[in-house]
């Protein structure tokens, strides 16, 4: 197994369980991080919503479907099911995801999902019937962005 496999599954074990601190050492320093609700985080931002993520989870569950990388990059499939706090609502998170490394550690992560499927669970009938058009997007991307900086200012981060 390529290392840059090894790495990858290393980050999912360490979300499976709740381990956010070991997930941020697969992390490289100048890691870029993005996916449709926190699009764009870089370093320190990507670890704490990842750290924000996890000490908020009350019934996360963490599957890694599958994993692949080699010097080029890495991709996994992996599902994530919990509870949205916001909402009370389940959701059950098909991802896919995209890597880059450097220096043995994951430079570049990209998390793919459907929107759409994703806000009609977490946020119901307005996630079912709106969760395409744009601003719904936006709202739910400024509220985690939000919650994010107040994490990040409750840490002195």
């Amino acid at each position: 197994m390529h290392p840059h496999e090894i790495l990858v599954r290393e980050f999912y074990a360490a979300f499976a369980r709740r381990d956010a601190e070991a997930m941020a050492r697969c992390y490289d320093d100048e890691v870029f991080f993005s996916d449709p609700a926190f699009p764009k985080l870089r370093g320190d931002e990507a670890r704490d919503m990842w750290r924000m993520l996890l000490a908020r989870a009350t019934d996360l569950e963490i599957a890694l479907e599958e994993a692949s990388a080699d010097g080029s990059g890495g991709r996994a499939r992996w599902t994530a099911r919990y509870t949205f706090t916001k909402t009370g609502r389940k959701v059950v998170n098909r991802v896919e995801a995209m890597f880059a490394f450097r220096d043995g550690r994951i430079v570049r992560h990209y998390d793919r999902f459907s929107f759409w499927r994703w806000s009609a669970q977490a946020l119901g009938p307005l996630g079912r019937w709106l969760g395409w058009f744009a601003p719904v997007k936006w709202m739910v991307r400024r509220q985690a962005a939000k919650q994010l900086d107040r994490f990040r200012g409750s840490r002195g981060g």
